[in-house]
């Protein structure tokens, strides 16, 4: 009985660990690279490209650079964020619109 106490108390402590160590990794947003780029749509690529060049832009200042259809942008930007290679926040000048950054490693 002392054997099996002491063995539910080393797996108690071993998965306590083991949830303390994924809950470190799940504070921690992961980030993508150029490699992740290459399997996405060319109009992912293109906003990508941009995006490399131009710091932050908002879908439709995106649009008007690429000289993609709107939808075309949002679908890129989504597939982009998917893969983690793109970042994007509230605008401080008007809510309503988002602006995207690339972050690759």
């Amino acid at each position: 009985m002392v054997s099996i106490i002491r063995e539910y108390g080393q797996v108690c402590a071993t998965m306590s660990t083991n949830v303390y160590d994924q809950r470190d990794d799940a504070d921690e947003e992961p980030t993508g690279t150029w490699d992740d780029v290459t399997d996405l749509p060319p109009s992912a690529k293109l906003v990508a490209k941009v995006l490399e060049y131009e710091d932050s832009l908002t879908q439709s200042q995106l649009a008007e650079e690429t000289l993609l259809p709107a939808r075309t942008v949002r679908y890129a930007l989504n597939r982009l964020e998917d893969e983690h290679v793109v970042d994007s926040r509230f605008s401080f000048s008007d809510a309503r619109k988002r602006i995207y950054t690339l972050k690759l490693e």
